[in-house]
């Protein structure tokens, strides 16, 4: 028998993101490489928004956010791992028309 095919809405000011994979390896601005297996203090993560509920008003499908690892719930679909979090734990929007911000670019 085959598997039903549903539809996943967010409720409220739900958020589902997905991960955007970190390259392991990585350098710092000075040129130092840090291993994929140092720990950084509350070190900030980039996803992909893959959803979004009622309630939600500063982002969309798409967007990239930035939000804290610590605020989440992991969810998997499919077979990809999903995180849900609240709008108001987000802490910022990567946008290709931004309005206002930081002056800052990805």
């Amino acid at each position: 028998m085959s598997e039903a095919q549903l539809e996943i809405q967010m409720l409220h000011d739900r958020v589902m993101i997905r991960v955007t994979p970190e390259a392991g390896e990585r350098r710092s601005s000075g040129g130092i490489l840090i291993p994929a297996t140092a720990q950084v203090a509350k070190r900030l993560t980039w996803g992909q928004v893959s959803g979004v509920g009622a309630h939600v008003r500063s982002v969309r499908v798409g967007d990239r956010v930035l939000f804290s690892a610590d605020d989440q719930y992991e969810v998997e679909i499919k077979g990809q791992a999903y995180l849900v979090l609240r709008e108001r734990d987000l802490h910022a929007v990567a946008s290709e028309q931004p309005e206002h911000g930081t002056g800052l670019y990805l």
